[in-house]
């Protein structure tokens, strides 16, 4: 079983004496920003084939609601028709102004730049965690993923899994998807099969295919059972059903990323 990376590759829980206790009927939501702001679908996983990322608004847009932008002419964002810029210094300079702004997902976007040294920036991994950490501090789940992310890995801080799963909880309690698989991973690895398959069942049910995967192999060596396996398919056939819509096929023909 594979742990989700970060940049280098409201959901209810309850706590009780430290350890994070599944609501497994509550927990079936994903995060706000993995829906399209446009058409409020769920975004398909992963994100990144299906959607395209705008600094300006820091709105994450389905494929198919960049398509059916175009179709109508419009080719700036189609969120919050800002124009889209043509190199790294614009771009740099629009997330500057968020972050001036103390926007979450600005800093969260920046401190990424920074781990991987791209829009014109020199790598810096300590200046990355800086801005990951006050992001996650004003909100931002995808920093509180990537730093546990990095905190597990031993990435530009160093190496403490308990802190990095510190990270995964806080993300996932508030609907983050890899950081729910991220602990399924943990507890499997920790040999507590019952918890494992309960946070990956949380997310194939939000549309993770990856999770599935892990049930069915735990299911395969006596691990999981049948009905477990049964249910995280079934929701994940679920999930990726409610995702789909006409202006996402055609998008998926044009074949955008």
């Amino acid at each position: 079983m594979t742990i989700k990376t970060g940049f280098w590759a409201e959901t209810q829980l309850y706590w009780r004496s430290g350890v994070l206790e599944l609501d497994d009927d509550r927990d079936r939501t994903a995060a706000e920003g993995d829906f399209c702001p446009i058409c409020t679908l769920l975004i398909p996983l992963p994100q990144g084939k299906h959607s395209s990322f705008y600094g300006c608004c820091m709105k994450r847009v389905c494929d198919g609601c960049v398509v059916a932008a175009r179709k109508r002419g419009l080719y700036d964002c189609p969120f919050c028709r800002t124009p889209i810029p043509d190199n790294d210094a614009d771009s740099l300079v629009m997330i500057h102004a968020r972050v001036a702004k103390k926007d979450p997902t600005a800093m969260y976007h920046h401190g990424g730049h920074y781990w991987r040294g791209t829009l014109g920036l020199q790598k810096d991994r300590k200046k990355a965690v800086e801005l990951l950490t006050e992001a996650a501090e004003l909100g931002s789940i995808e920093a509180l993923f990537n730093l546990g992310a990095a905190y597990y890995q031993g990435e530009g801080v160093q190496q403490d899994k308990a802190k990095a799963v510190e990270f995964f909880e806080r993300a996932a309690k508030q609907g983050h998807i890899g950081s729910r698989h991220n602990l399924g991973c943990i507890e499997a690895a920790k040999g507590d099969y019952e918890r494992a398959a309960r946070h990956f069942l949380i997310s194939a049910k939000l549309g993770d295919k990856e999770s599935v995967e892990n049930i069915k192999r735990a299911f395969m060596t006596g691990c999981a059972t049948k009905e477990q396996y049964a249910e995280a398919l079934k929701g994940y056939q679920d999930a990726v059903e409610e995702t789909k819509s006409h202006d996402r096929d055609e998008a998926k023909s044009l074949l955008l990323h």
